[in-house]
């Protein structure tokens, strides 16, 4: 059996190379071929066709371009634009006024389209016209736009829910329901820490807008029957147990291009743009999984599973404990690294982890997802703020790192929240089961 030595050694030198710069499928592809070559002499160098093709033949896959695709329509039909207009009214009364929009049309957008770079890429491109118009503080509108892309794919359907689920064959509907709670606990934080901010410091609000008659809200929020409409075909087809979550995705494409024709917004020219976006997308991303399922491949023949577990079991150390312990590893990993290689370079390694100290797996796929959207929110790597800064086009990204500081704090606490209450990730759960 491989000593833990090694085993960290190995893991130490994949970190290393992707501070390096290393592009992520290269990085574990250069640790799965280290490993093999040195304790098989290279023998099994020779399946990893064998293994791309049965990685790739894992059905729920099909779900990641899907999603991907769902979302360039979304984004390209305009049904962002109304989403958000929509929203407006009902929480622009706030303290904080329409930076409460950012988190609300983040998170219906969130609920449709699973991915927070694209979510973070809309609601920059819809809000900030508004916001130029006012004299609301620049920092904490772009930090509430970071802070509501960060709920992309933590609400469900997240497409990182997706990735965990065929890195460690857990059930996805079973990671969806337990990332309901903590999803809305967080949307609630969020907005917390702007009416809170703005309860003490109502200048960085701007000023109130006018209030519309209920009727005209009211008229307004036939804008949200479109997303409501997908995201219960996503998930009351999952947990009706009429389709599967690849069925299901495919569903919510349909019934999306179905309204974007009912609002004479579909064309050939959208429908190719957003062929040709989510492709390019689907093609970094599989990359990258790809090469992950080879590593696991490799790490189950050097019987590492064991080894950990064996060495946690040493350790005695407690549940609790462990949880703090990984929560702190992905803070400071996530100040470096993107959501994607922070989940595929690690769950293989840590997933033996959890389970030898019986940490639920569910559980631990909501606090991953959660560990890696705040990954995305944190400078200097956070990838919804370069985003967010390409968007905006004008100011330099200091800014956008500077508002981004209390929604972290509020993203903080709803990790020790997670951590000390395990039932809001796994209440729903048992319930459903």
């Amino acid at each position: 059996m491989i000593d833990m030595t090694v085993v960290l050694v190995g893991f130490t030198l994949m970190i290393a190379l992707l501070f390096l710069g290393v592009h992520v499928a290269t990085a574990l592809f250069l640790t799965a071929v280290a490993a093999i070559i040195i304790y098989f002499d290279g023998v099994h160098l020779r399946v990893f066709g064998s293994q791309l093709w049965s990685s790739m033949e894992d059905y729920i896959l099909l779900a990641i371009p899907l999603y991907i695709l769902l979302g360039e329509i979304l984004v390209r039909s305009g049904m962002t634009d109304k989403m958000y207009a929509a929203l407006s009214p009902w929480l622009n009364r706030l303290p904080g006024g329409l930076l409460h929009t950012n988190i609300g049309a983040s998170a219906v957008f969130s609920a449709v389209s699973g991915s927070s770079v694209s979510t973070a890429a809309t609601i920059t491109t819809v809000a900030l016209p508004s916001f130029r118009k006012r004299n609301y503080d620049e920092r904490l509108v772009l930090g509430s736009i970071a802070a509501g892309a960060s709920l992309g794919n933590l609400i469900p359907p997240g497409i990182a829910f997706i990735v965990y689920a065929s890195l460690t064959n857990a059930s996805v509907s079973q990671l969806y329901a337990a990332a309901m709670v903590p999803s809305l606990i967080l949307i609630v934080l969020y907005m917390s820490t702007i009416a809170g901010i703005c309860f003490f410091r109502p200048d960085l609000a701007g000023e109130k807008e006018p209030r519309l008659p209920w009727a005209q809200r009211f008229r307004l929020l036939i804008d949200l029957i479109g997303p409501a409409v997908v995201f219960a075909i996503i998930m009351g087809s999952v947990y009706t147990g009429w389709a599967t979550v690849t069925e299901s995705a495919a569903l919510a494409v349909v019934a999306t291009m179905a309204i974007a024709a009912l609002q004479k917004r579909l064309n050939i020219r959208m429908l190719h743009e957003a062929f040709i976006s989510a492709a390019s997308l689907t093609a970094i991303s599989m990359l990258i999984l790809v090469v992950a399922f080879y590593l696991n491949y490799a790490l189950s023949m050097l019987n590492i599973t064991q080894t950990l577990s064996l060495w946690v079991a040493s350790l005695g150390v407690s549940p609790l404990v462990l949880k703090w312990v990984l929560a702190i590893f992905y803070i400071l990993l996530g100040i470096f690294f993107e959501t994607l290689p922070m989940m595929v370079g690690t769950v293989p390694v840590l997933f033996p982890i959890i389970l030898a100290v019986g940490i639920d797996p569910i559980w631990f796929g909501v606090f991953i997802v959660l560990m890696c959207e705040m990954s995305l929110l944190t400078p200097p790597v956070g990838m919804t703020l370069y985003v967010i800064q390409t968007v905006r086009r004008e100011g330099n990204i200091g800014t956008v790192f500077a508002g981004t500081i209390p929604f972290v704090a509020a993203m903080m606490l709803m990790t020790a929240l997670l951590i000390h209450f395990p039932q809001m990730a796994t209440w729903v759960v048992s319930t459903i089961n």
